[in-house]
């Protein structure tokens, strides 16, 4: 932002000094930010003014939207108001009345902004305070004609308005508003690819964000773009779930010169208002691990009669994290390459949740197979903790893409920026630290000249392939080896407590406990000759199955020197021994069950029904991402000696103390 338009933004910021006492400062940004849209709107309509009050005059009897077209024609804009009255004519004794009747003039889009941000509220407060006359004033005064700021710089204006009413209300700011930094990072990594196309002359693309907050991702992204190319063009889109920040980011589209019948309200993943559409451009920042329990149905659904078809066909996450839902809706907006379209470019920032959470088949990790196996991705950048307003974990900005070059086919780039911070001279709620622009422009070359030399002389980056994250989850059993007690008081007790028991006739019960007691022998080592003893202590009944595996469970317990337990001649496994281990896709199953299981056990092996439902091979397929498996440094562990030393100068310094207290 040039100093023109911050200081048009501290001019605009200055009205809270009129509220301060009457106001809270978290509701500054409530009154200056519609007051500012309103200004604004009546500033680029005033060399049209007159003609849309002459269209509103003769065109009173037509029908509601054919009298809305022509007046927006009569407009030259995407909204008009039809009003005899502005800011500057609103006069003193009659005010709050005067006003209410001006906003209600403007057309539906443009009303429906100040009806979000509960303007009528604001007014009759404002009114209450005797501060609304002397707050219209001050806007009516400030110049924001397009003659004097441009779309852009407005636009500028208005979002450094957003970026202080946020900090000032910073306990809620992290929910809709992404901080400045993060959002620069993340759209630079997602256009920076596309650089030298977007400088063409004529330039078109679109961009969306369902998680749209305040609007920041789609601001950012039109300034990069303007930046590049003034003369290109960025049609935006988006939805978001709170009413006030959709106000905000409507508003600051339409002061923008944007469609803004392509902002929508409501929650994107139960109902997308913006269904079969598809975008240039994706980004992102979905809420951090909240539950999506109250659209389960909806999403549900969508996933069982859709499939592939839908949004959710690859799977889907636990209830109790939604980030990955987000990701699998922006997939399914981007534009298959054609030659006519590139294709689409995606960023997204998550937790740290959706890079490992579930194992091989789970939901999760069918999710990240299905992003890999499909090479949509194409980097993940670490960022450094206490990032955000509302929260200080660790976050991470995922880069997706429908069209990678040759070069990065097959591969995915990791960036580590965990410890590329600095501090914030002071903290905005959870939000202590911030990337420096030496810092953003550091990630930003290593991801986009991508030279190899480069950027394994980082030490914060590697290219690994797609396969180096995918594991097979092997089943590893071992033999049931049981050892039986028939005589022991505790183990009768607790068979004769279990409910399974108390089903049994009375009869069998008594046989059962007597035969058990009459065993000679104290243990034994063998299955077989315990149930062979056992039934022949048992003349003229039939030992059910189910009646002897409750023996079994109570009477016995695994022990290593016993026999190994079969059934029809093959080892009978020991669930309660039952392992899995994760094999690296690269290597074999085999050599690395005979190098890093059997060494340890002998007697396991491989469970080969487990197999892979998409590939019908042994082990179940499974994907994670680990930053700290791939950037694990190993620092060897202080010597004995020094840490002896250490406790050695501490006991005597406490000593010391003691003898001062004493002394």
């Amino acid at each position: 932002m040039n100093t023109n338009t911050s200081s048009l933004a501290s001019l605009i910021w200055s009205v809270a000094d009129l509220l301060r006492g009457d106001f809270k400062q978290s509701q500054y940004g409530r009154i200056i930010l519609p007051f500012t849209v309103l200004r604004r709107l009546e500033c680029v309509q005033a060399p049209t003014k007159n003609k849309v009050l002459e269209v509103a005059e003769t065109s009173q009897s037509m029908p509601e939207q054919a009298r809305e077209k022509i007046l927006l024609n009569a407009a030259r804009q995407s909204f008009y108001n039809t009003s005899q009255l502005d800011l500057s004519k609103l006069g003193e004794t009659h005010i709050l009345d005067n006003l209410d009747a001006y906003v209600r003039a403007f057309s539906s889009d443009a009303r429906e902004i100040f009806e979000y941000f509960s303007f009528e509220t604001s007014m009759a407060k404002l009114a209450d305070a005797d501060l609304l006359y002397k707050v219209v004033q001050k806007f009516a005064n400030f110049d924001l004609s397009p003659d004097s700021v441009d779309n852009y710089h407005m636009g500028l204006v208005f979002e450094d308005l957003i970026r202080r009413f946020a900090e000032s209300s910073n306990e809620t700011a992290g929910e809709h508003f992404t901080p400045r930094d993060i959002v620069r990072l993340t759209t630079s990594l997602v256009f920076s690819a596309d650089d030298e196309a977007l400088t063409k002359p004529g330039m078109v693309r679109s961009i969306y964000d369902p998680t749209a907050g305040t609007g920041g991702f789609l601001s950012c992204g039109m300034e990069y773009l303007y930046e590049l190319n003034e003369h290109a063009r960025l049609a935006t889109f988006g939805q978001e779930l709170n009413p006030e920040s959709y106000a905000i980011c409507k508003a600051d589209m339409l002061i923008k010169g944007q469609d803004i019948s392509n902002i929508k309200l409501g929650n994107t993943l139960s109902n997308d208002q913006l269904q079969g559409k598809h975008f240039d451009y994706c980004l992102s920042n979905p809420p951090f691990g909240v539950d999506w329990k109250k659209v389960e149905k909806v999403v549900r659904d969508e996933n069982q009669q859709q499939g592939f078809d839908g949004r959710f066909g690859p799977g889907l996450p636990r209830v109790s994290d939604g980030s990955l839902l987000f990701l699998l809706h922006l997939i399914s907006k981007m534009q298959p390459p054609t030659s006519e379209s590139p294709g689409s470019r995606i960023g997204i920032i998550l937790n740290g949740s959706p890079l490992f959470t579930g194992g091989a088949g789970s939901g999760e990790s069918e999710i990240r197979r299905y992003i890999l196996e499909q090479d949509l991705l194409d980097t993940i950048v670490a960022l450094p903790t206490d990032m955000f307003y509302n929260t200080g974990i660790a976050t991470y900005i995922w880069v997706l893409s429908n069209h990678k070059p040759d070069e990065r086919k097959g591969k995915v780039l990791l960036i580590n920026a965990s410890d590329l911070h600095s501090p914030m001279s002071k903290s905005l709620g959870s939000k202590r630290k911030y990337l420096s622009d030496e810092v953003l422009t550091k990630i930003v070359q290593l991801y986009s000249r991508y030279d190899i030399g480069e950027l394994e002389g980082s030490g914060i980056a590697k290219i690994l392939k797609n396969s180096d994250f995918c594991y097979r989850r092997i089943t590893v059993e071992r033999p049931l080896k049981l050892a039986f007690y028939p005589h022991q008081e505790e183990r009768l007790a607790a068979l004769q407590a279990d409910k399974a028991w108390a089903k049994l006739d009375d009869d069998l019960k008594g046989s059962i406990i007597t035969a058990l007691l009459n065993f000679q022998e104290s243990k034994l080592l063998s299955r077989a000759s315990f149930k062979k003893e056992l039934t022949s202590r048992l003349p003229g009944i039939k030992l059910q199955a189910p009646v002897f595996k409750l023996i079994c469970k109570h009477i016995g317990e695994h022990d290593e020197n016993a026999e190994i337990c079969k059934t029809k001649g093959q080892p009978e496994p020991n669930p309660d021994l039952r392992d899995n281990e994760n094999v690296p896709l690269t290597e074999d199953i085999g050599e690395y069950f005979n190098r890093e299981v059997l060494p340890y056990v002998p007697d396991a092996w491989i469970d080969v029904a487990k197999c892979d439902e998409k590939d019908g091979q042994i082990g179940i397929v499974g994907y994670e991402i680990s930053f700290t498996r791939h950037f694990y440094n190993y620092h060897c562990p202080r010597s004995l000696e020094a840490i002896d030393a250490d406790l050695d100068a501490v006991s005597r310094e406490i000593m010391t103390l003691l003898r001062e207290v004493h002394s």
